[in-house]
């Protein structure tokens, strides 16, 4: 935890400074198309903007909607970057509150109504003490569930995209050699991956979690254009490099580790001399 601290300390408002010169980047593409795309109510409006993004940055490579879609995923990437920071901080906190927690569960094992209200009430007071946001994490999730629809939307609206082509992808159709689908669900791995072996504390579910996203991701890759396909292997790429920056498990578990050493040694020194003052 105090390592993460001091990266947030390090970055500063950088996430929040790459969020803006993302939407600007964003907007500036949209601006970039010169063509016309059609919008007849407030969530068609939106699809129009992603689609007049993608346009737009594809103008800047030659028309190469493939380009067009990549860069689109970095700047809404980079966009919702504090987001994606609140819900690492979250998580970190989570991970020091976890004892605690568990220490609550012993002191209330009964099943009665009585005893969850207590339960629930302590759980709410530890975590507004610990500054905890237990739904922070799905924060990003919520975000990116519009994007996703937005982005499949304005490939199926736009015949110009929905008939470019990318290396061997058609982004309009499914890859035909699953190879976008494979490397969708990979970096879903190394990404989840990553994160869990961070948090000491880790069940049944956790554990399963590393294995389990990458699955759903895989077979979702399977039934969509590889358009959103792309959009998901280069998203989940950015959040793989993003969580080795942000939760180097490798650092962290060494940290850990020094910290409990530090700790017993403690320990024995104080047993040590107590032993010392009663001869």
């Amino acid at each position: 935890m105090k390592r993460f601290e001091n990266i947030l300390k390090s970055i500063g408002p950088m996430p929040l400074v790459m969020s803006v010169v993302a939407l600007g980047l964003i907007i500036v593409s949209g601006l970039s198309y010169d063509g016309q795309v059609a919008s007849h109510s407030f969530w068609s409006a939106i699809v129009a903007v992603f689609t007049r993004a993608i346009l737009g940055a594809s103008s800047w490579f030659g028309d190469n909607y493939g380009m067009g879609i990549i860069l689109f995923t970095i700047f809404i990437r980079f966009l919702i970057l504090p987001l994606m920071v609140y819900q690492v901080r979250s998580m970190m906190k989570m991970q020091v509150v976890q004892p605690a927690l568990k220490a609550l569960q012993a002191k209330y094992p009964g099943k009665d109504t009585e005893s969850r209200q207590l339960m629930m009430a302590e759980q709410q007071a530890l975590y507004k003490n610990a500054g905890v946001n237990p739904f922070a994490s799905m924060l990003p999730l919520i975000v990116q569930m519009p994007i996703l629809i937005a982005l499949y939307q304005s490939i199926w609206n736009s015949p110009v995209l929905r008939s470019g082509k990318f290396l061997w992808l058609e982004l309009g159709s499914n890859d035909p050699y699953y190879i976008l689908p494979v490397l969708a669900a990979l970096f879903t791995f190394a990404s989840s991956w990553l994160s869990m072996q961070s948090n000491p504390d880790q069940n049944g579910i956790t554990k399963a979690m590393p294995y389990l996203f990458p699955v759903i991701i895989f077979f979702s890759a399977l039934a969509v254009p590889s358009a959103l396909s792309l959009y998901w292997v280069v998203g989940n790429a950015f959040q793989t490099v993003q969580t080795f920056f942000l939760q180097n498990p490798f650092k962290i578990r060494r940290e850990r580790e020094a910290a409990v050493a530090l700790e017993k040694e403690k320990q024995r020194k104080i047993k040590k001399a107590r032993r010392g003052k009663r001869k």
